[in-house]
């Protein structure tokens, strides 16, 4: 039987849009740490630093959310090159404010309109959608693809981003951000045949997000607390390691966490999943809440570095379980968004985790600030054991072209 990563790239276009949604979203993991390097180094100011790059996160999640709306209304091409365009030129902005010194509040200005970044990941996820709807086993193994290729980004992104920013001159890593995201959206939007139709909304559903369907604020809620889980883990481990006198070691650390999550995710997509797909989603959330209890107790650094690639194999099933749970549960109208939300949220979470594990590792040390991954954890997992139930599949709407109305929206909970 050949193996479904095979099988999904057979479709025509499969494999460029992928790569312009890699090299599109690198922007996701190198344009925040870019920033904090950039300022750090002109200035050493790293309060301001993490700042900005606060700014640039939240203003994201809460922007790109509304850009994917529009991209349901109007399609990605007529959208998302403007907005790739308006990001660039934030970013051209703070890099230009640190080298002609101006005021910083323009610094704050520019960084909220870098917000305006598109989700090049949900673009992606929904151009998979169009090709394997009514193909559950391909669209899983889709799903998986775009959780490993995720992984990637946020392995090497920073590297990246650290490396041009430290041996080239400081403003390299966010122009080479903007640089990624202008050659990706470009790339991908000029491949027409592939991209989603634009769906009417459905009569009564004219106005509104895709926030008002029922039960997705339980998936963006554990999300969220998901997301604090993330942003924690990245400022504690690399104190962690600080204060065991290996700094450097932190990002292998942090590198065993993600390459867990990336071989889950590979696997996790070679498998046909069997029943509803709200209760494997709460499998997962509980999973990753697992992962994070025996980390407060942790002393050294190669347990520590065991105990995270074992945390991250429950990751990449559990958010790709919760891509799919979104796409079945919000009209087809506004799928992007819907999908942007997830990331959204996680993105809210990591800015929140970050800064409240930091004020932990300063007032308690770095060993027991791993309580604020645990706690979130803990969090996740009382927010999807209240609200699981509440997960149901809404009527897709009107159909595309040689699709029944409502042909597979009975079943799709067991199908997922």
């Amino acid at each position: 039987m050949p193996s479904p990563y095979r099988v999904i790239f057979t479709a025509p276009g499969a494999r460029g849009f992928s790569a312009a949604g890699l090299l599109g979203r690198m922007p996701v993991a190198m344009l925040g740490i870019g920033i904090v390097t950039m300022v750090a180094q002109l200035t050493g100011a790293y309060g301001l630093a993490g700042a900005l790059a606060a700014t640039v996160a939240l203003s994201a999640a809460a922007i790109g959310p509304q850009v994917s709306r529009t991209v349901d209304r109007y399609g990605q091409r007529r959208v998302l090159r403007p907005a790739a365009v308006v990001t660039a030129l934030a970013v051209a902005g703070v890099t230009a404010g640190t080298v002609w010194e101006w005021p910083v509040w323009t610094l704050f200005v520019c960084a909220a309109f870098a917000g305006c970044v598109p989700s090049l990941g949900s673009m992606v996820r929904s151009r998979w959608v169009a090709i394997y709807r009514d193909r559950p086993r391909e669209l899983h193994a889709a799903y998986a693809w775009e959780s490993i290729v995720d992984e990637l980004c946020f392995i090497f992104g920073p590297i990246l981003s650290i490396g041009l920013s430290t041996t080239w001159f400081p403003q390299a890593g966010p122009l080479a951000a903007a640089c990624f995201l202008l050659v990706g959206v470009l790339w991908l939007t000029s491949q027409r045949a592939t991209e989603p139709p634009v769906i009417p909304h459905e009569e009564g559903q004219r106005r509104g997000s895709a926030l008002r369907t029922p039960g997705i604020t339980v998936v963006l809620g554990t999300l969220l607390a998901v997301g604090v889980i993330f942003g924690a883990i990245d400022v504690v481990t690399v104190a962690f390691a600080e204060e065991h006198g290996h700094p450097a070691a932190a990002s292998l650390l942090l590198a065993a966490y993600a390459a867990g999550s990336c071989l889950a995710g590979a696997v996790f997509g070679l498998l046909r999943p069997a029943g509803p797909a709200s209760r494997r989603w709460l499998t997962g959330v509980c999973a990753v809440t697992a992962g994070m209890v025996p980390l407060p107790f942790v002393t050294g650094l190669p347990l520590l570095a065991v105990l995270l690639f074992v945390a991250g194999l429950a990751i990449a099933p559990t958010l790709v379980t919760s891509v799919s749970l979104v796409q079945h549960m919000v009209p087809r109208s506004r799928l992007t968004e819907g999908m942007t939300w997830v990331s959204s949220s996680i993105a809210v979470g990591v800015a929140l985790g970050a800064a409240v594990a930091g004020r932990t590792v300063d007032a308690l040390g770095a060993e027991r600030a791993y309580t604020v991954p645990a706690l979130a954890g803990v969090l996740a997992a009382v927010v999807a054991l209240l609200g699981h139930r509440r997960l149901s599949p809404t009527p897709p709407g009107p159909p595309l072209t040689g699709q029944a109305p409502g042909g597979r929206a009975a079943t799709v909970d067991a199908e997922v």
